[in-house]
Parts: structure tokens; C-alpha cells; sequence
């Protein structure tokens, strides 16, 4: 917050502060008359805190874009244009209510070290091999979200199954592994960093970035088959008391790409039309309805049923022999 600041902006985001901290220092230079009070949760968390407890903020960002869809279609955004909106590619923006600002790919994370003998996968189909013949390295040794409880690692689970039908085969070679499971993708990167894990599936290819600056350890390795790439999104609530300091805000975000110091920063690759070479592989996550349908109660209920009995098949078998 700043010394002189006549009004004050609540956050509520997914975003850790660290990660998050030199676009808010960046803001303030700008807006030295607004004080921010930003406050990190889960995507779970920030969509309950907006949908079922009416807590009061400005703006709310997270990386659950299905959630952050929800929202604005059950009436809980409210709508915000102007030139800076108006100038984002429309597959950035849905309704006027929810705006990405950035593109964040899915990828994995593996320690160099345990890949050395057996060579890196480079498609998911590899990485089933992989997994399946060297149960010495990968068992406990692997790592993805718990997707009951994270909202980003549902978004990647259900895109998942969509784009690809090894995603089962893959999530039930990881059960008899005793995967062990996140919440977050910080988690996950720094137990593949100091070696506990030997492999993280789907974490954020720009907290891997930043957390994994001065690791020579570690690898980051995007998919060939496919990668899933969400946005992470901005919205402001109905019940903002500061609309014009949202406002702001949104348009700073959505000028991110002409921020170069600040993308170097976090990390956070801006908005952008991808380039044809890459685009092949890119599997960008659509705002829209269709983000809806995995967020029916009992399309979710089956989805997380199918699940975790997939990834808990040998925590069963364990306790069938004893």
C-alpha cells in the first residue's frame, strides 16, 4: 500500500504475491492514489468466497477459467469495456466480464538426474511407456494436483481427457505409482527441484520458469502431442466498491504485452496470437459456455469419481495385502 493513497482496491487472486508482486509495484507507479490489498486463495477458495459468501472485492483473478466462466454467466461480474479492452484479441475476453491476460501452457517438470539412463518422453504415449517400466524411479516419485481440490488441475484434467485418450491409461499408471497429489503448482516444482520428485504432470510453465531460473538440476519439458495452454483471467464482482480502480487495473493487464520488463519478471507470458509453428501443438483452453459443461454437478461428481479411483487404485491394493 502507498503512503498517500486516497482510495483502496481489494484483490482477491490465485496468483501468488511473489509471482505477482512486480505488476502491482508497477500499477502503484501509475496509480500512486490507489492502496492494494491483495489477498491470495486456491481457485476453489475464490470461487466460494464470490459465489456462496458475497466477500467484498474490486477485482478477482484467478487461473480456473471454467470458474471464473461460472461467475460472469451466473450474474456475479459485472461488465467493463474500454480502448484497452476494446484492442484484446476477442478469444482474450468473454461478455466484457472476464478478460485474459495472460497464456500459461501446461507442461511437466523432471529431474535431469532420474531421466538420465532412460531418456526424456516427448509425448504422453512415451511417458506411459516410461512410467510402466521403471516403477524403481517413478514410484511415490511423481507428482500432480489433486484435482477435488484444485480448480486449475480440474481445468487441466477434463481438458485433458477431451484432447486425448490416453489421459486415463495415463492417470491410471500414475495410481500404481502412488502419484502424490497438490494443490498448486509451486509444491510441485520445488519437490522436483530438491529431488523428492522425480516428475511433475501439468504444473505451470511460468512458475517453472521463474522458480527454476538458476536450477541446471531440473528440466522443462512441453508435451509434443499437445499442450493445453490456459489464460488467467480478470473479473470484477458485482458487489466491487471500487469499480473505477478495477478498471484501471484491467486495462494495465490487458496492456501487459507492451510490458517487456515486467513479463521478464514473473514470468507471465502476456496475450498474444500464437505463431503457425507453434499453434499445431497449442491447445488453447476456450473462455466461453463450453467451459461450463465440466462444471455440471454430476458431470464433475463423475469426472472426480473416475478419477480418484484411477489414481487410487494402489493405495487400494496396498491395503488388500496387508
Amino acid at each position: 500500500a502507498t503512503q498517500n493513497a486516497n482510495q483502496e482496491m481489494s484483490i482477491l487472486s490465485t496468483a501468488d504475491v511473489d509471482v505477482f508482486e512486480p505488476i502491482l509495484m508497477a500499477f502503484q507507479e501509475q496509480n500512486p492514489g490507489i492502496a492494494i490489498n491483495y489477498v491470495v486463495a486456491g481457485s476453489q477458495e475464490v470461487m466460494k468466497a464470490i459465489y456462496e459468501e458475497n466477500a467484498s472485492f474490486d477485482l478477482v483473478i484467478s487461473s480456473a477459467m471454467d470458474l471464473q466462466t461460472k461467475l460472469a454467466n451466473d450474474g456475479f461480474a459485472q461488465s467493463y469495456a474500454s480502448e484497452a479492452t476494446d484492442s484484446m484479441p476477442t478469444w482474450a475476453r468473454w461478455r466484457n466480464q472476464i478478460f485474459g491476460f495472460t497464456q500459461e501452457p501446461a507442461v511437466m517438470v523432471i529431474s535431469k538426474a532420474d531421466f538420465e539412463q532412460i531418456g526424456t518422453p516427448r509425448t504422453r504415449q512415451e511417458l506411459i511407456e516410461l512410467l510402466r517400466s521403471n516403477p524403481e524411479i517413478f514410484s511415490g516419485r511423481v507428482g500432480t494436483y489433486d484435482v477435488r481440490t484444485s480448480g486449475l488441475g480440474y481445468l487441466f484434467a477434463t481438458q485433458d481427457s477431451r484432447n486425448t485418450e490416453s489421459f486415463w491409461r495415463l492417470t491410471e499408471v500414475m495410481g500404481r505409482l502412488n502419484t502424490q497429489l497438490y494443490c498448486c503448482s509451486g509444491g510441485m516444482i520445488g519437490d522436483v527441484a530438491s529431488g523428492k520428485l522425480a516428475l511433475a504432470y501439468n504444473v505451470l510453465g511460468s512458475y517453472a520458469e521463474s522458480q527454476l531460473k538458476q536450477n541446471d538440476g531440473v528440466e522443462i519439458v512441453a508435451l509434443e502431442d499437445f499442450v493445453g495452454v490456459m489464460l488467467r483471467t480478470a473479473l470484477i464482482p458485482v458487489g466491487a466498491k471500487n469499480k473505477d480502480g478495477a478498471g484501471r487495473m484491467i486495462d494495465f493487464l490487458a496492456r501487459l504485452s507492451e510490458r517487456e520488463d515486467l513479463t521478464q519478471q514473473t514470468g507471465l507470458p502476456p496475450i498474444a496470437e500464437p505463431d503457425e509453428a507453434a499453434s499445431s501443438v497449442l491447445r488453447p483452453i476456450r473462455l466461453g459456455p463450453g467451459l461450463l459443461v465440466f462444471l455440471d454437478k454430476l458431470r464433475r461428481e463423475n469426472f472426480v469419481r473416475s478419477w480418484t479411483s484411477s489414481i487410487q487404485q494402489n493405495q487400494l491394493n496396498m491395503e488388500l495385502d496387508q
